[in-house]
């Protein structure tokens, strides 16, 4: 296939589907030696699947859906009450071709639900499949027993109704299934939706902030499709699955019209294995001003925003009338920290054309922003109290796999830790931790640029890499029930990939199972 880049002209506006060779499933046992062979084609010319490029290539002809917000009730003693139903249906990615699909409310993804900092919320989550899952609330600082992991499973025909009070900035969070060995295709299928949290600092700031219109949710996911249009299973690389075109919001080729100047968009890596590198097609920069757990000191302005599967950014981008942008995701080895041939297999050589903005002839005035959007405390490392670490190498983390019946980590609350995450193998891995949101320290023993400097719950850890988290442990503690920290590449999530620690008062002890790993990872 013809291998176009975003200063190529645009060819006419025929839909081209190129297609991504197949891999071969990836095994536990495999994984390393996996990694040695691709070194050896390396040696021999052979670098993997051919790169794939949509860019220039995709007819934007679908409108961008905008999934709903969630609805709500209050109940009698204040509790903001929302509802979601998991269901299977079929979904139509081509006119008059339906696939099967899963999805919260409808037959894929789900409702927005919004939330303001400092009510008590409750969520009545209903199971209409005809098997097991869960919801867990991606960067939501919440109990464990509501964080909605495997320990809170919800069989066929059964709700469960977790409830806390939203106690955090405003950011844009999202939701998605936690079965143990089972996410990846729980997400794929399209179990998903975001989560706002809205405060009085962000709604103070002069940001685009009507849903829908100038505060675009951007959902992105990747997938494969036969020629007539069928949702398919993806490639496997050993990442997991790679799709060869884009979905977002769940639908191929999507533009919006654009009546104001200022747009917000909140992008969303729901994929289940593939990093992007945001830009925009016409080369200016893409202007982020919020990352995973809220806004930025400032907006940074980037070539690319890189984004590991569960990661956020709000970006903002200012229109001129009558222009069309187009936003697209151009990865390189060198952004994702891999071998050639080892980027070739994992998605690291592909780019995509994502969603295309089209500016009315006449558009809404938007002020500039201030210098300066938030406030943020300085990393408190002089408050450390442990440290630990965490060593990722294939399916393992400190050299082993997930068992729900064991606890790896104890921590005590109203205390400060540092965490260091160390890939020590040559593959991709994405690390998010549960309940709290952390600062970056350091990454390589050098400061974090400027766009990891605030909040973030997942980071994508490159091959070689070292990263030093700052994470505050303030409340919630309960000896009977973990949260979860594992490599957000679902697949490495389902073969093990995952560990438990629980949060708990001075002096008690995990009711679980604790052992201490061969070396002294926390002191």
């Amino acid at each position: 296939m013809i291998h176009r880049t975003a200063h190529h002209p645009r060819p006419d506006r025929a839909r081209s589907r190129p297609r991504r060779p197949r891999a071969l499933a990836v095994t536990a046992a495999s994984i390393v030696v996996g990694a040695g062979v691709a070194l050896a084609f390396a040696g021999c010319g052979l670098v993997g699947p051919t790169p794939v490029s949509t860019i220039g290539e995709v007819d934007f002809d679908t409108p961008l859906p905008v999934p709903p917000i969630a609805e709500s009730t209050v109940a009698a003693d204040g509790t903001r009450v929302f509802s979601l139903e998991a269901r299977a249906g079929t979904t139509e990615f081509a006119p008059g071709v339906p696939s099967e699909t899963w999805g919260f409310d409808g037959a894929h993804l789900g409702p927005t639900i919004i939330a303001e900092r400092g009510e008590r919320i409750r969520v009545d989550v209903a199971n209409a499949l005809d098997e097991p899952t869960t919801v867990h609330w991606h960067g939501m600082h919440l109990p464990a027993a509501m964080d909605g992991g495997p320990h809170q499973m919800v069989d066929p025909g059964e709700t469960w109704s977790p409830e806390w009070e939203v106690d955090q900035e405003a950011a844009t969070l999202w939701y998605h299934p936690h079965p143990h060995g089972e996410t990846e295709q729980h997400v794929a299928r399209g179990l998903a939706g975001m989560l706002l949290v809205r405060d009085d600092v962000e709604a103070a700031l002069p940001l685009p902030r009507e849903y829908g219109v100038d505060d675009l949710p951007v959902i992105v996911q990747d997938a494969a499709f036969t020629d007539d249009g069928r949702l398919e299973s993806s490639a496997r690389g050993f990442a997991g699955r790679m799709g060869d075109e884009l979905v977002v919001n769940g639908a191929r080729a999507p533009f919006t019209d654009v009546d104001d100047e200022l747009v917000r968009l909140r992008l969303l890596n729901a994929s289940t294995a593939r990093t992007y590198a945001f830009g925009w097609e016409d080369g200016r920069t893409i202007d982020v001003i919020a990352t995973d757990g809220g806004l930025l000191e400032a907006s940074v302005a980037l070539d690319r925003v890189v984004l590991s599967p569960g990661e956020r950014a709000e970006v903002l981008v200012r229109m001129t009338p009558g222009e069309e942008l187009r936003l697209h995701s151009v990865m390189t080895p060198e952004a994702a920290g891999l071998k050639p041939p080892i980027a070739a297999m994992n998605g690291a050589t592909d780019a995509f054309d994502v969603l295309e903005l089209r500016a009315a002839e006449t558009l809404d005035p938007a002020p500039d922003l201030p210098e300066r959007l938030r406030e943020l405390p300085e990393v408190a490392e002089g408050d450390v109290a442990t440290t630990r670490t965490f060593r990722l190498d294939g399916f393992e983390i400190n050299g082993g796999t997930m068992r729900m019946d064991h606890v790896d980590e104890t921590v005590t609350v109203d205390t400060t830790e540092r965490w260091i995450v160390e890939n020590a193998g040559e593959m991709p891995h994405s690390f998010h931790v549960h309940d709290v949101q952390f600062r970056i320290a350091a990454i390589d023993a050098a400061p974090p640029p400027a766009e990891f400097a605030g909040w973030k719950d997942t980071i994508l850890a490159r091959p070689g890499s070292r990263y030093e988290l700052i994470l505050r442990f303030e409340d919630h503690a309960d000896p009977d029930t973990p949260y979860m920290y594992h490599c957000h590449l679902l697949q490495h999530e389902d073969q093990g990939m995952m560990g438990q620690f629980v949060v708990v008062a001075p002096g008690q002890r995990a009711t679980m199972t604790e052992e201490t790993n061969d070396h002294d990872h926390a002191h």
